[in-house]
């Protein structure tokens, strides 16, 4: 995916680059070449974004609806809370960027302890208000530097998961919005906090629900809500699974 320079609100004004059935196969440096190459089309970001405000306004009314208990339930975040994940859908929207920085300098640079930190903190917020923020500023637009739309938009789908199916619950973003999550995730964009280096080196990546391939070697085939998944690094999703290559995929997972 080509990048862009954010303007001064971490916005992007380019547009995102999806295949029809695979994304760049040898211009994904680290990830073997799709079994095809395809013609690309290109989707405007205000697309994208719309994408990720549907999925946002979705989580908010499922959160809404939850009981005390559901709120306290495991999510497929490690160490998460279903309303950990619901403060950590909300810190784009109520953190600034400059106060995220001061955050990450006081943790001494580990965006992780700085991510996890504020999305509890803000997790503790009143559940109406929490709910509030998500459905009213549904339509942020703020991007991380250099990771363009596909970034939150893939982060709206994942969480949104992570939150809804420990619970049982059906609640998924539309099957479109899978597929730019997984041209998403197999970019090299995804390197920067998403799929660590190394992840899908050498697997063909495979989904049984729409037409979309990448990679080359043993096959990960499922839905596309469980690629992506696992992709992401939710082991539980290797269930949904099959091919000889779910067993490398998953040893790359449990050893983080």
């Amino acid at each position: 995916m080509a990048s862009a320079m954010p303007d001064r609100y971490g916005r992007s004004n380019q547009k995102v680059l999806t295949g029809r059935r695979s994304v760049v196969g040898a211009q994904l440096p680290g990830l073997a070449a799709p079994s095809r190459m395809v013609k690309f089309t290109s989707m405007d970001n205000d697309d994208v974004f719309d994408r990720a405000r549907s999925n946002r306004v979705l989580a908010a009314d499922m959160f809404a609806g939850l009981t005390d208990e559901q709120w306290q339930t495991p999510s497929l975040c490690a160490g998460w809370t279903v309303r950990d994940v619901a403060g950590h859908m909300i810190m784009p929207m109520e953190i600034t960027f400059g106060r995220f920085l001061l955050r990450l300098l006081s943790e001494r640079g580990s965006f992780d302890r700085t991510a996890d930190k504020t999305s509890r903190a803000l997790a503790q917020r009143p559940t109406e208000q929490i709910v509030a923020i998500l459905r009213g500023k549904a339509d942020s637009r703020f991007t991380p530097p250099g990771i363009g739309a596909l970034g939150p938009m893939t982060d709206s789908c994942v969480h949104l998961r992570d939150a809804a199916r420990p619970l049982g619950l059906l609640t998924s973003p539309p099957l479109q919005d899978w597929r730019l999550a997984l041209d998403f995730l197999v970019s090299p964009t995804a390197r920067r906090g998403f799929v660590p280096r190394g992840r899908l080196d050498g697997l063909t990546l495979r989904t049984s629900d729409q037409e979309w391939t990448a990679g080359a070697g043993p096959l990960v085939k499922g839905p596309s809500e469980a690629v992506a998944l696992a992709l992401a690094g939710r082991i539980v999703a290797l269930e949904d699974l099959t091919g000889d290559g779910v067993a490398v995929l998953r040893e790359r997972l449990v050893s983080g």
